[in-house]
C-alpha cells in the first residue's frame, strides 16, 4: 500500500471527511512537530497528515519547527509528500481562487534552521530542481479536466509573518516569481536531504500586494470565502491523486 504524506497549510489544519484510524505524537531529535500525525486510509492509500501551523493555526511561518515536521513524516515512512499552501498571485496567469504546482523557488527567508547538517557534518544536496518532477506530473494528471491548475512557475518564499509591500512584490515579479508564500523553505530542502519526493500544491487566495483587488487593502471576507472553496478543491484533487496512485500500484 502506498503511503502518502500530506502537509496541510493555512485553512487546511483538519480533514474531518477522511476516515482516520490513528493519531500519534512523534518524538524527534529536533523537538516537537507542529502537530501529531494523523493516520488514515483512503482510496487504497495510507495517508499521513500533518498540520504545518498546528491545530488552530497557532504557529507563524517563521516559528514552525520544519526539521521536526519533516523528520516525523520520514519516520512515518511516507513514500512521497504533497505540501499544501496558500499563496498570493503575482503572475497574471494565476488568478485568485486557482491552483498551481510550482516547479522552481527562490528563498528570501533568513535565520531559519534549513539543514540536518550539524557541525562536522556538512550536507550538500542537489537542489537544481527543488520539486519532484514525477510527483508534480501526477498532481497535474489528478487535476485533469475537473480542476483548473497552472503547472510550473516560481514560488517566492518570504520570511513573514507580515505580508509583503507593493515594492517587494514588484521586486519579486522582476525576479520572475509567479506566486509568493512563506513556508516552502526550508521544507522543500529538508525533504530533499531526507530523500523524500516533495511537491507543492498552492491555492492562490489573493492577488499579491499592489496587484488587482489588493491595491489598497486585502478584503478578508472574500479571502476567507475563497480559501474555503479553494481548500475543498484541494481536497478533491488529493482524493483523485490517491485513487490514481493506488491504481498504479495494482
Amino acid at each position: 500500500m502506498r503511503s502518502v504524506g500530506v502537509i496541510g497549510g493555512s485553512g487546511f489544519t483538519e480533514w474531518p471527511e477522511l476516515d482516520w484510524i490513528d493519531e500519534c505524537s512523534v518524538a524527534t531529535p529536533y523537538g516537537e512537530p507542529s502537530s501529531p500525525l494523523r493516520i488514515g486510509r483512503c482510496k487504497g492509500c495510507r495517508i499521513v497528515f500533518l498540520a504545518r501551523h498546528g491545530h488552530g493555526h497557532a504557529l507563524a511561518p517563521h516559528a514552525i519547527n520544519y526539521r521536526a515536521n519533516l523528520w516525523a513524516l520520514k519516520q512515518a515512512q511516507v513514500d512521497w509528500l504533497i505540501a499544501c499552501a496558500t499563496v498570493g498571485a503575482i503572475s497574471p496567469a494565476i488568478s485568485p481562487g486557482s491552483l498551481c504546482v510550482p516547479d522552481q523557488l527562490i528563498d528570501y527567508t533568513w535565520g531559519r534552521l534549513s539543514s540536518y547538517g550539524e557541525a562536522g557534518r556538512v550536507v550538500h544536496v542537489d537542489f537544481t530542481q527543488p520539486f519532484d518532477a514525477r510527483l508534480r506530473q501526477a498532481i497535474g494528471l489528478a487535476a485533469g479536466s475537473s480542476t483548473a491548475i497552472v503547472e510550473g512557475g516560481t514560488y517566492a518564499c518570504t520570511q513573514g509573518p507580515r505580508l509583503e509591500t507593493a515594492a517587494e512584490i514588484r521586486r519579486l515579479a522582476a525576479d520572475g516569481c509567479a506566486v509568493v508564500g512563506m513556508t516552502a523553505m526550508p521544507e522543500a530542502v529538508l525533504a530533499r536531504e531526507l530523500g523524500v519526493p516533495y511537491a507543492l500544491l498552492c491555492l492562490a487566495v489573493n492577488a499579491a500586494a499592489g496587484l488587482g483587488e489588493s491595491v489598497e487593502s486585502i478584503d478578508h471576507g472574500s479571502l476567507a470565502a475563497r480559501m474555503q472553496n479553494g481548500i475543498a478543491e484541494v481536497k478533491a484533487l488529493l482524493l483523485r491523486h490517491f485513487a490514481q496512485a493506488s491504481a498504479r500500484a495494482d
